[in-house]
């Protein structure tokens, strides 16, 4: 399976040299699953889109420190690619930032929210898990680093996820048995080690000290990403199963 991860943001130059950019990160999380995923990395924020949805069977947006209103020159394009695929039936999978421009692409909203920064482990509810899911328990844990969040869904969404502190932490598009596309607010492709020298390294400046202490104490709690990434393969599995059998 080509899985087309698109690039919509940069790791912190000092972490680099350890941990990758974020396309090496959704590489290890998605091979460790399954050693016959190729993925395919496309350096959107420098202006590179695919020539077509076709190029991959699957698609991933990951998480940038821009906000989806930022008005940047590469953001309206992505958005006309994200509906493109979509209307081409490739399934899309969005992160973060991926998760908050597919909900503006596909008629929703995000912005910065008056909650402030979510950092760290945060736990979420998950009333209703879909079939694909369907070893997910009533409540999940996720490493997150978050200020924007979704606040309006587009109308075919189903959530999900969700917590006090953020709405909507996870989306389905279209038939939530059967989505086009789902997306998250967390990050399953930061391990602890990542979490813990990012937070350490903008604690104090891009987040405020109280904030990250709180964050750096959370970090050891189980999270799900691993399963986040086997729900994932497990639905684009079965899209790929009842396609071929139509």
């Amino acid at each position: 399976m080509r899985l087309g991860i698109l690039q919509t943001g940069k790791v912190n130059e000092a972490l680099v040299g350890r941990f990758g950019e974020y396309p090496d990160m959704f590489a290890r999380l998605y091979r460790a699953a399954d050693p016959a995923i190729e993925p395919l990395s496309y350096a959107v924020m420098d202006g590179e889109l695919p020539g077509a949805p076709s190029e991959c069977d699957a698609w991933l947006i990951t998480g940038s420190r821009h906000g989806v209103y930022d008005g940047l020159p590469w953001i309206e394009p992505l958005k006309a690619f994200l509906r493109r695929a979509r209307a081409e039936g490739v399934p899309i999978i969005g992160v973060c930032f991926g998760h908050q421009i597919m909900a503006e692409a596909f008629g929703g909203r995000a912005e910065k929210s008056s909650k402030g920064w979510g950092v760290g482990v945060q736990e979420y509810a998950v009333p209703a898990p879909p079939a694909w899911m369907a070893d997910a328990p009533g409540r999940i844990a996720a490493h997150v680093l978050h200020q924007d969040q979704v606040t309006a869904v587009p109308a075919d969404a189903t959530c999900l996820a969700t917590s006090p502190f953020c709405d909507y932490a996870m989306l389905a598009y279209g038939d939530p048995a059967a989505p086009e596309a789902i997306s998250i607010q967390s990050h399953p492709e930061f391990d602890e080690a990542f979490m813990r020298a990012l937070v350490e390294r903008i604690g104090g400046d891009r987040i405020p000290r109280e904030t990250a202490d709180a964050a750096l104490a959370s970090l050891g709690a189980p999270v799900a990403s691993s399963e986040f990434v086997r729900w994932s393969l497990a639905w684009l599995r079965a899209l790929r199963e009842r396609r071929a059998a139509a």
